[in-house]
């Protein structure tokens, strides 16, 4: 089993940036990805990634502003966000899978991983 834990939220104005953190252990090879969840609403994938990096998604809300990466030797996974919206915030988790097919099928599937971080609290004021 993973065990995650997200760093680097914290509150922002419109416009700035941040960068999350996720750090894993019991990690192998693991698909990962980024959900967010804000105050009332359901939990959506925001992106996500392939063990080597070579295939990422994006939720359309965040393309072109949102990077996702991963340091494999460090087990750590990476969000860098720019241009942030107070419409971003929300409390922000990572999530791993295994499974590729399960993964292909969905990668911004929340229902698809089986791993998953606290939350970490990104906050964006206009």
């Amino acid at each position: 089993q993973v065990h995650l834990v997200e760093s680097g939220g914290g509150s922002v104005q419109a416009g700035g940036s941040l960068r999350l953190s996720c750090a894993a252990s019991g990690y192998s090879g693991h698909y990962m990805g980024w959900f967010r969840q804000a105050p009332g609403k359901a939990r959506e994938g925001v992106a996500s990634i392939s063990p080597g990096g070579g295939a990422t998604y994006y939720a359309d809300s965040v393309k072109g502003r949102f990077t996702i990466s991963r340091d494999n030797a460090k087990n750590t996974l990476y969000l860098q966000m720019n241009s942030l919206k107070p419409e971003d915030t929300a409390v922000y988790y990572c999530a791993a899978i295994a499974d590729a097919r399960r993964w292909y099928g969905g990668p911004l599937d929340e229902d698809r991983y089986n791993d998953w971080g606290q939350g970490t609290q990104v906050t964006v004021s206009s």
